[in-house]
């Protein structure tokens, strides 16, 4: 598998990382960015530029898409150039994007009709993970095609988990994406109800995650509240998108709709660029 060579399309704070993971286990890796600096540290580890997504599968075995909303990735698939602009039947064209579950079907409705393979792919997980090949990868694929994927999911991520057909894993990431959410607003609500008690963060920090109710979140955000500082391995905004596509394929729970409410405020306050974990700071001003 290790001639194996694989087009990628979105080189952010995910892409990146994930790029050269696949460059360090040996795989060929032709690489496309609208923003073309974002490309340059990339080349010099030994991907290649690629000059519009339909190159990219012409002249690739896979396509892999990581961006960062429905939009820009309709926009890959159907643009001018676009991947979808010529026939190139029996490619494979892998999304790991986060995007709606009626995107994912719809995307591999399209790729159906130009003979294509599509998965639908996103990953549970921030820079860190993506850093250290450690995400959760989330699969709706035949189970053909999802075997032809498995060598690479095997590189960028810990476990990658088959849940049925395209559609079905983005219905996962967001269902995820909701439970992360309401972690980290309970645990901004805990610290700030701690301190107004006068119990020092330090103290309840070391409560919750020396007890039952810490898990690997708790524990990885402890730092950024600690420190008062909050740079984006999963940018706020990102998370109030999930949300509101949570909303919009059905989910009507009782803490959907203030939750959503309490992070679409966080993004109005300026604090969409930061990360998810920035929420304590808006709260902190309510």
């Amino acid at each position: 598998m290790e001639a194996l060579k694989i087009g990628w399309i979105g080189l952010g704070n995910m892409g990146n990382p994930m790029v050269q993971n696949l460059l360090k286990a040996g795989f060929e890796v032709v690489v496309f960015n609208r923003t073309k600096d974002k490309e340059k540290e990339l080349t010099a580890l030994g991907a290649t530029s690629g000059a519009c997504p339909q190159e990219l599968l012409q002249t690739c075995d896979m396509v892999i898409t990581m961006l960062s909303n429905d939009a820009a990735v309709k926009e890959v698939f159907e643009s001018e150039n676009g991947l979808l602009s010529q026939d190139n039947p029996n490619k494979l064209i892998i999304n790991m994007s986060t995007v709606s579950p009626e995107t994912s079907r719809y995307l591999a409705t399209i790729c159906t009709a130009h003979q294509l393979h599509f998965i639908d792919a996103p990953v549970s997980g921030s820079v860190k993970p993506a850093q250290d090949g450690t995400l959760v990868i989330l699969v709706g694929a035949t189970d053909e095609d999802y075997l032809l994927a498995k060598p690479i999911f095997n590189v960028l991520g810990k476990v990658s988990i088959p849940v049925g057909e395209p559609g079905k894993a983005s219905s996962a990431k967001l269902a995820i994406n909701y439970l992360l959410g309401l972690n980290l607003q309970g645990l901004a609500e805990t610290i700030i109800f701690a301190e107004k008690s006068g119990v020092r963060k330090e103290d309840m920090l070391s409560i919750i995650n020396e007890g039952a109710c810490g898990n690997g979140i708790t524990n990885i955000k402890a730092n950024s509240i600690l420190n008062d500082s909050y740079p984006a391995a999963f940018a706020l905004k990102h998370l109030v998108k999930d949300l509101r596509l949570a909303k919009e394929a059905g989910l009507d729970s009782p803490l959907i709709h203030p939750l959503y409410d309490s992070y679409k405020a966080a993004q109005k306050e300026g604090l969409g660029d930061e990360d998810v974990m920035a929420i304590i700071t808006s709260l902190r001003n309510k």
